[in-house]
């Protein structure tokens, strides 16, 4: 579904992604894990088509992102870790917006929008300004947009960062749902907690290297993420 291969992207001299490669599968929540500044956004946007690249090839249900990104920005859907909205539509102008982006018919969206809003605790706000939001419900009404047309890929950075814990839980049965049902995501976080009770796979990063990937198994044994992660932090 997500095929990243030998991805290098440089700021001037310093090499944010370093000759980076994963694949992730139909079915599988892949977890992206690494400091501040390791270079985990800065893949997850040459991912998504927001930044161009030096080196190497992202394909997108086979598809080139270099090549055609419109075609693979119709398979995925992003989550940005600060959704940044348009805060002069209310909420269900922006998610008829996006719907309208996408081509999703009259009967699809408005089934959909309702009930991931009713799911999400949204309905009652939708009829609100966005700027009137709290970051929260930001964070709730972007995970909405995304879900709208579907996507077979869900790219998602840091998505669990102000939400409340009720959110949280549905957004991780959501996850679960949705992989189950053949989509993928790749979504990074710092929780490691949740990483190792969610993810099928992970990957660990530092300095814009690969340093450890795998199933959950392989990755952490007999011992947990966080002494996994905090042992490979040190050693490099």
């Amino acid at each position: 579904m997500l095929r990243i291969e030998h991805l290098t992207k440089t700021y001037g001299v310093k090499k944010a992604v370093d000759d980076l490669s994963l694949h992730i599968a139909p079915g599988e929540i892949y977890g992206f894990i690494g400091h501040n500044g390791a270079g985990k956004t800065t893949t997850i946007k040459s991912c998504c088509g927001i930044l161009q690249f030096d080196a190497g090839e992202i394909y997108i249900d086979g598809i080139s992102i270099k090549d055609n990104p419109i075609a693979c920005k119709r398979h995925l859907a992003y989550i940005p870790d600060n959704p940044d909205l348009y805060e002069f539509m209310t909420g269900i102008q922006f998610l008829n917006f996006i719907a309208d982006i996408f081509g999703v018919s009259a009967a699809d969206r408005k089934e959909r929008i309702y009930r991931y809003t009713d799911m999400l605790g949204l309905t009652d706000d939708l009829a609100q300004p966005i700027s009137a939001y709290s970051h929260g419900m930001k964070q709730k009404l972007a995970i909405i947009a995304a879900l709208i047309h579907e996507p077979k890929l869900i790219i998602m950075d840091e998505p669990f960062v102000g939400l409340d814990p009720k959110a949280s839980h549905l957004l991780k049965e959501l996850m679960r749902q949705i992989c189950d049902a053949g989509g993928a995501i790749f979504f990074s976080t710092h929780v490691l907690e949740v990483a190792e009770k969610l993810c099928d796979k992970v990957a660990i990063i530092k300095g814009g290297k690969l340093i450890k990937s795998g199933t959950m198994e392989e990755v952490k044994g007999y011992t947990s993420l966080e002494d996994v992660f905090l042992e490979l932090e040190d050693e490099q």
